[in-house]
């Protein structure tokens, strides 16, 4: 409040109102850079000031909002990226390396099957992204790992046939095509260690990792 006389060159608060509020907050924005909790603060305190003690309601007041500060993202380095790879089993590297190298998100990643994987061009299909939509992200090269698991992902499926189930699938697609569960092409990258019912028909089915 002090402040706010000051910046009115010592006017006392009853002569003025809802303007000179919005001047001081706004300058408080404009001028001084002040962070919004503080400008927040002013409001609140201006505010107790006309509404309760000098019965003067201030209104709405159109004033300039502080910016909230932009803080910049940590990122590791390379050579704590290594140190993190060297601890891990095959299966969580290529997850890693898939988050850090191919900036896939975590269930972006888990959803992966076998026919987004493109060795040949180097690139890897996202479906359902952020907004529903599907793209194409580079495929590291240090990620020669994930041949082994989609073998491995390939073998299970080849188990998980024989007792009549396979990867979960979109339910239309389980629909029209009723055998699609034993294309490899359909199979989990990272499928869960156990069975589970599909959500849509209860079929017995595997999933993929959950995040």
């Amino acid at each position: 409040i002090k402040r706010f006389i000051l910046f009115h060159k010592k006017r006392h608060p009853q002569t003025m109102g809802s303007e000179e509020v919005r001047l001081f907050l706004s300058s408080l924005a404009n001028s001084r850079h002040v962070a919004i909790n503080t400008q927040k603060i002013a409001l609140n305190a201006l505010a107790f000031l006309y509404n309760r003690f000098l019965q003067q309601p201030l209104g709405d007041i159109d004033y300039i909002p502080a910016s909230k500060p932009r803080r910049l993202p940590s990122v590791i380095s390379a050579n704590e990226v290594q140190r993190i790879l060297q601890v891990m089993d095959t299966r969580n590297q290529v997850i890693f390396t898939l988050l850090y190298g191919a900036g896939l998100r975590i269930n972006e990643c888990l959803r992966l099957r076998v026919k987004d994987f493109d060795f040949d061009n180097g690139c890897i299909t996202v479906h359902d992204g952020k907004g529903g939509k599907s793209r194409n992200s580079l495929l590291p090269t240090r990620l020669i790992p994930a041949i082994k698991l989609i073998e491995q992902a390939r073998l299970i499926q080849q188990d998980d046939n024989l007792q009549g189930v396979g990867p979960s699938l979109p339910f239309a697609l389980d629909h029209k095509y009723p055998s699609a569960y034993r294309q490899a092409a359909w199979m989990f990258v990272f499928p869960s260690s156990t069975l589970c019912n599909h959500p849509y028909n209860g079929k017995l089915c595997r999933h993929h990792l959950h995040d």
